[in-house]
């Protein structure tokens, strides 16, 4: 109980888009354990609903972003569910690889449909209640793509840097009514999703699951890969009361990863 006094955020309430795994996942459950009401959503209902049964007052959400109204109907049940909302947390998958020259506007129009448009749908429902209450959080788990953008990997490049764009307009738009809005930026956390990269990338390069591990290591500062617990409490803190001078930011959680200031 002290350690959610600390941040404040016991009985406020919370969407964590894309919750039933990995980084959502573990901001789910780091705002869960400070007392926030938090909503787990997920393209599988159940699937929701099994991760929200091992958190304390959370429930879950089928929620399909991408789907046409998906970003509407979440907000509804989201608000039907534990009230108006005080935190919202944008989060989902980015678009398939590819390179900037094979670039076509297909491809630009799925990256903004994916990365963009609902999320803008998201913060624009659940904004003038925390204007109104003067109090809000809103935080985007991006990449570190937004500070140094990742080689074939354009359309997720393109996507998540116009978010965090949009974002920080936002930003100096809403500070003075107690709105924060930030970017959480992961480098290399042990997530499944993670594991699936460098399994692909062993099975493409011909190196097995632990060299191609080493070899990401190596590139780390820290030396590791980072846990998804120590990505959840940066994102709770980000949540959190004290953190109210802290907004338009981009905070990378990367083990020193990313080569610049």
């Amino acid at each position: 109980m002290e350690d959610e006094m600390k941040l404040g955020l016991t009985g406020k309430t919370a969407l964590v888009c894309a919750s039933t795994s990995g980084l959502g996942r573990a901001t789910a459950r780091a705002l869960a354990e400070e007392g926030v009401k938090v909503v787990v959503t997920g393209r599988s209902g159940d699937r929701a609903k099994e991760v929200a049964d091992e958190l304390p007052g959370a429930v879950g959400l089928a929620g399909d972003l991408v789907a046409d109204g998906g970003a509407e109907q979440l907000l509804t049940a989201a608000r039907e569910a534990v009230g108006d909302l005080d935190i919202l947390v944008l989060n989902g998958p980015g678009p398939a690889p590819g390179s900037a020259r094979a670039t076509d506007t297909a491809g630009i129009e799925e990256a903004i449909a994916t990365l963009v448009k609902p999320q803008q749908i998201l913060v624009q429902g659940a904004l003038p209640v925390m204007l109104e209450k003067k109090w809000g959080r809103i935080l985007s788990i991006s990449s570190t793509s937004v500070e140094a953008p990742l080689p074939n990997l354009a359309l997720s490049n393109l996507g998540r840097a116009a978010l965090a764009g949009y974002l920080k307009t936002l930003a100096t738009e809403v500070a003075a009514q107690g709105v924060t809005v930030n970017s959480l930026l992961p480098g290399r956390i042990a997530t499944p999703r993670a594991r699936q990269i460098d399994e692909a990338a062993a099975q493409h390069t011909g190196r097995s699951l632990h060299e191609v591990e080493a070899a990401s290591r190596a590139t780390i500062p820290a030396g590791r890969y980072g846990d998804p617990d120590e990505f959840g409490a940066v994102a709770a803190f980000l949540c959190s009361a004290p953190a109210a001078y802290v907004t338009g930011t981009a905070v990378r959680c990367d083990g020193g990863l990313v080569p610049t200031l």
